[in-house]
Formats: C-alpha cells, structure tokens, sequence
C-alpha cells in the first residue's frame, strides 16, 4: 500500500477494550476527522481485520492483514505503510522512523509492579527503540514528559505534550443508562446514601487499597463507595476487596458512568502515578466534585479545582470527603471550579495540534 494521503493513523485501538489510552485515540481521531474536513483532505485509520469502524468521513477505516496484536503492528502494517503514520497507544512498528508516538507514560518504569512481567518487558524494548528512531513523541502532561525521558533516550523538551479533552463526557446521556440506577438504588443501604465514586482498574498504583482501608470510617459516617471499572490484562493481580458498604460494580458503559458521575458526592482518585488522569477531567465535566492524590500528573491537571491529599495519608482523605458531605457550598464551589478548569483540556485543540504534527 502506498501513501495515497499525507499519513495514516495506526488503528489497532480498534481492536482493544476502552480504556484511558484507547478513548484517547478515539477522540483524536474523531476530532482530527473534523479537523481535516475543513482542510478538504483525507488520512486513512490502518487496522488489522474486524476492527470497530469508528464511521469517519475524512478517515476511512482500512483493514488488512491474518494476524492482530502486536505482531500486525510491528509486521503486517509497517509492510503495507510506508508514509507517515500517526500512533497514539503507547506503542508503533520499531521499524519505522516516519512516525509520531504519543507515549502516555512512564508507569512500567516507575511502577512497575503493577503489570504483568511480559508486558513489562516488551514495552520497555521497543519504547526505548521508537524513541530513538520516531519523528517526534508526544505525552499526555509535563510530568510525563519529565518521567518519560528520564527512563528514554531523549529529554523532555523533545516530547510534545498534547493532553487530553473533556468534551466527551458532555456527549453521555445519563437518561439511557441501563445498570446504574438500579446499581445506586440496590445498595444494601438503600438508594438515599450518598455515595463516593471510584474509577479504574485494580492495579497497585491505582490505590485502590487506600479507600478500602478508608471505606469503615466512610460507612460510620453514612456514606458508600462504588467502584466501577475492572482490571485489564496487563496489569498484575492485585486482589482488593471492600467492607458492607463498597460496591464492585465491573465494567460499565459511558451512559451508566455519566449517571454515577451526575448522582456522586465526588469522585475518588488516589492514584501514585497517572499519566494524565482522564476521569478527573470527566467528572469534572459533569459537575461532580474531584478529590484526588497530589502526586505526579494530578496537580497539573487538577490545579485549584480538586480538593487534594497525599495518597498514603487516610484520615485527610476522610476529612475531605466528610466536609464535601457536610458543606453544600463548599461542594458547589468545586463544582464550578472544576467547569472552569477542564476548558484548559480540549480534544479540538490536541487534534489540531497533531494535524500541524502530521503535516510538518
């Protein structure tokens, strides 16, 4: 296949679950669809066969090749492309050197305990070898970015940082969920409660362990916490499990998380380490107030909007969410804080800067 178009998008996020990395491929690409559209030009999303068809009219989807993975990745589409080509999971064909790698962070490095030991190993390999030989890379925040070349042969004012947006969550419609309602009104303690969320997998530098630890002081006080989400399988098992008043609910869908969001007392988010940390600009969004870990990317994205706490201090945590219950207005002015903050992170702006990227 020869370049017909200035790049191509690799798609294999087509292929995989939805979880922060992916639904950050996805909203560039519907973005960078429409920023193209004003440009009368086209770039095609490569994919192995059975891909979702995310249906873009300035990026039709393009599928080819027997095998998916890694191995289409670093055999099949580096063999079928030879221009420019767009990747935005973390990984790309090591082959290539006419390419932009977002790589979101530095977490097999800094904790690399939280993923499996063959994941560990194979990203370390061939992030090292894209990093290298890649046209430009590109990050989520300036905290990665500064994590990324510590463990990467390059420095961090080599990587691009392109956040990611908040629009999205705006496009859910909580009305149409399915799980949710009756997931908030089966709780053992009845539907009336309030509730603290918590998104993510079970991996160790989420911290999940900390509001488990936290979760009977949290019920003496009246208040629940469900936790949505489920691990992936990348990452190493680290078995948590709640008390009387926690609620494992699996994964769910963006119209049930849209009605959690809207019916919290906040969000939780206690991770050591994130890249970025999608869900605080999500809740954000939708008006629910964030309490987040104070460590690594989290500041950067949170700034004044987000009451803060260290991730291994229990009682500030307790103390934050107990004053979000007990003071309306103090929930109230997070709630506009957090509207005001996530306009700084827009996927039409990350779009179009990868647009100017492709096109240099």
């Amino acid at each position: 296949m020869e370049p017909s178009h200035g790049f191509a998008m690799n798609g294999r996020f087509l292929t995989q679950d939805l979880t922060g990395v992916q639904r950050y491929a996805w909203n560039v690409a519907r973005h960078l669809n429409d920023t193209l559209d004003r440009l009368n030009v086209s770039a095609p999303i490569l994919a192995p066969v059975s891909a979702a068809d995310p249906q873009l009219s300035r990026m039709p989807l393009v599928q080819f090749g027997r095998i998916r993975g890694h191995r289409w990745e670093q055999f099949t589409l580096p063999t079928r492309w030879h221009g420019n080509l767009l990747n935005l999971c973390n990984t790309a064909p090591a082959i290539k050197t006419k390419q932009v790698v977002c790589i979101h962070d530095a977490n097999i490095f800094i904790r690399p305990e939280s993923y499996s030991a063959p994941f560990r190993a194979y990203y370390r390999f061939i992030q090292a070898v894209i990093a290298r030989r890649s046209a430009k890379i590109t990050s989520v925040s300036s905290y990665s970015a500064t994590q990324i070349a510590d463990h990467l042969p390059l420095t961090a004012s080599q990587i691009v940082v392109l956040p990611n947006g908040h629009e999205h969550a705006l496009d859910w419609e909580p009305q149409l969920a399915e799980s949710a309602p009756s997931i908030v009104s089966g709780r053992r303690s009845g539907g009336e409660r309030p509730f603290a969320l918590v998104l993510g997998s079970r991996a160790p530098h989420k911290n999940l362990r900390l509001i488990m630890d936290i979760a009977p002081r949290l019920g003496q006080n009246g208040i629940d916490v469900i936790v949505a989400g489920g691990s992936a399988r990348i990452y190493s098992n680290d078995a948590v499990t709640g008390g009387e008043n926690v609620l494992f609910t699996g994964r769910i869908d963006d119209n049930d998380l849209a009605f959690l969001l809207d019916h919290a007392l906040c969000l939780l988010f206690p991770s050591w380490t994130e890249g970025f940390g999608l869900p605080i600009v999500e809740a954000m969004a939708r008006g629910c107030p964030v309490i987040s870990s104070d460590r690594a990317s989290m500041p950067e994205v949170c700034g004044d909007a987000a009451l803060m706490a260290a991730p291994d201090d229990p009682a500030m945590w307790v103390k934050h969410i107990d004053s979000l219950r007990r003071s309306p207005y103090l929930r109230e002015e997070l709630v506009e804080a957090g509207r005001q903050r996530v306009n700084q992170f827009s996927w039409k702006t990350t779009a179009k800067a990868y647009a100017d990227l492709m096109s240099g």
